[in-house]
């Protein structure tokens, strides 16, 4: 894949930016420092595109997202672009959702910037693993309740859930899986298994923007709460016993502490 190569050349330098989970403001005053200075920026699908807005005059915006059902880049059309681009442009920088190492993929760019002696920095972004959930004001820890949390992916690359599912199932973390809700059923039956159908579970779509939904659950009923809610990807889910903390689980503390009280 070639571009077209400008007469003025530039340094080459590449910069990996983490756009945050979705709403502009919740970006980085350096990140918008770089997006200012940018000759290029490749920006993801997941990224406002009002963050476009800072780029100087002249700068070339070019779109990079996979989405399902659409035309979509592959990492290495990516990665070659990238390169080229700061080869004939200049400065690039790489716009990606959330945080460019949570799940990001960033650190293959960086590698494949370095086979090509292409200076490269990252400016890191607030990862929807944590400021999704915060947004709602649901703690991933709290005194007394979790003492730690996992971030696990739902789906990995040959299309099953993550062996590392099995293990945070057991534990007693908050666990934040990104890409699930496809998988959904499956994670379900995970805990099930683990005898946690009552422990409760949140659904957050499209957090920090005007699309954002939640769907708040225990185990056993998630999944028919998320269509109720008519929950679409992008969407993360909360596993844990901090989603009990969020206002909307109290109606559902209220039905079991009756039902026990009949018992």
């Amino acid at each position: 894949m070639s571009v077209v190569k400008e007469t003025n050349i530039k340094e080459p330098r590449i910069t990996l930016v983490g756009a945050g989970p979705g709403d502009p403001e919740l970006i980085t005053l350096k990140a918008v420092n770089a997006l200012k200075s940018a000759d290029v920026i490749l920006y993801d699908a997941l990224v406002n595109e009002v963050l476009l807005d800072y780029a100087k005059p002249g700068a070339i915006k070019v779109y990079v997202g996979k989405r399902s059902g659409e035309h979509s880049f592959g990492q290495e059309a990516i990665n070659k672009l990238m390169v080229d681009y700061a080869l004939n442009y200049g400065h690039v920088v790489r716009l990606k959702g959330g945080d460019p190492f949570v799940f990001g993929r960033g650190y293959e760019e960086l590698d494949y910037a370095a086979d090509y002696s292409i200076p490269a920095s990252v400016i890191p972004g607030l990862s929807s693993s944590i400021s999704v959930p915060g947004l709602q004001q649901i703690p991933v820890t709290h005194r007394g309740i979790a003492e730690s949390f996992w971030v696990v992916t739902g789906t990995t690359a040959s299309g099953k859930l993550s062996n590392d599912l099995y293990e945070a199932a057991r534990s007693k973390a908050t666990v934040v899986v990104l890409m699930g809700l496809g998988k959904l059923k499956e994670i379900v039956k995970l805990y099930q298994h683990e005898g946690k159908g009552k422990l409760p579970v949140a659904a957050i779509q499209s957090g920090s923007t005007e699309n954002e939904k939640l769907a708040v659950g225990i185990v056993d009923t998630i999944v028919e709460v998320v269509e109720e809610k008519q929950i679409e990807a992008p969407a993360l889910l909360v596993f844990g016993e901090v989603v009990s903390l969020h206002p909307s689980f109290q109606p559902i503390r209220d039905f079991f502490e009756a039902l026990k009280e009949e018992i």
